[in-house]
């Protein structure tokens, strides 16, 4: 599929421009204000927006301060699009929490790259987290908003971990949010769902555990809520690409320094 980009401008003709130029690449949706696209957001797994500054209602920099306040939305890449080339405008736009900023008039290649490099940048700090044992949820983090949502997520699930019958819905409970929007939340930052999640940050936790030594690996499995020790390594292999036994040789390794 598509990457999902949003584009807000209250010029229709700008709007029609950039779709023209951006969707043989990206699927678009338009909204024509800062408060239109908001409700847009609510509803949409938007992967990145582009915003005008200068508009009628809720303005561009409103807008980018309103999505990157909002934990459900934080985590998306946004450009902001201005006449103004003044120092102090770049200033302002970088202040509201902008990802980019880019004057008018624009070369449409440039924008494009700008967003192919985004989504690239994220998509890979994503898979770093994913396939690394030590590397914390927070370096997915690209706000502070975004980061106390991680802290607090990873905090959830450590406390129930040994319990092997944590699920999405609890989680959400945990966390005061509605299954759909922790689905879309933590799907959109981490790129995984939920369930995916829980599974890592076992591994993470169990990966950590190995490390220090002092567990025989049945007792890792037990302590990161796995069913059992043979679950335990199919799934420590998949996600890291070494079995727990492999990944303890290697700690021993470098401790001995060989």
């Amino acid at each position: 599929m598509k990457p999902l980009l949003l584009l807000v401008d209250d010029n229709e003709e700008i709007l029609c421009f950039l779709e023209s130029e951006l969707c043989s690449r990206y699927e678009v949706i338009k909204a024509f204000d800062g408060n239109e696209a908001l409700e847009v957001l609510s509803g949409m797994a938007i992967h990145l927006i582009v915003s005008d500054i200068m508009m009628d209602g809720m303005d561009g920099l409103d807008f980018c301060r309103s999505v990157k306040s909002n934990v459900a939305y934080s985590h998306i890449p946004l450009i902001l699009l201005t006449a103004k080339n003044t120092f102090q405008s770049k200033i302002e736009g970088l202040e509201v929490g902008a990802d980019a900023y880019i004057e008018k008039p624009f070369s449409p290649d440039y924008l494009r790259a700008q967003i192919a490099n985004l989504i690239e940048n994220r998509a890979k700090i994503k898979e770093h987290f994913a396939q690394s044992p030590l590397v914390h949820i927070k370096s997915m983090a690209y706000s502070k908003t975004d980061e106390l949502f991680l802290e607090r997520l990873h905090e959830e699930i450590l406390l129930q971990l040994e319990d092997t019958s944590l699920d999405v819905d609890r989680l959400a409970k945990c966390m005061n949010m509605s299954r759909p929007t922790l689905y879309r939340t933590i799907k959109s930052i981490t790129g995984t769902t939920p369930s995916e999640l829980i599974n890592i940050t076992r591994l993470k936790k169990a990966a950590e555990l190995l490390m220090e030594g002092s567990y025989k690996i049945y007792e890792v499995a037990g302590l990161t809520g796995f069913s059992s020790q043979a679950y335990f390594g199919r799934s420590f292999l998949k996600q890291f690409g070494v079995t727990p036994s492999e990944y303890m040789a290697k700690r021993n390794s470098a401790a001995e320094g060989i």
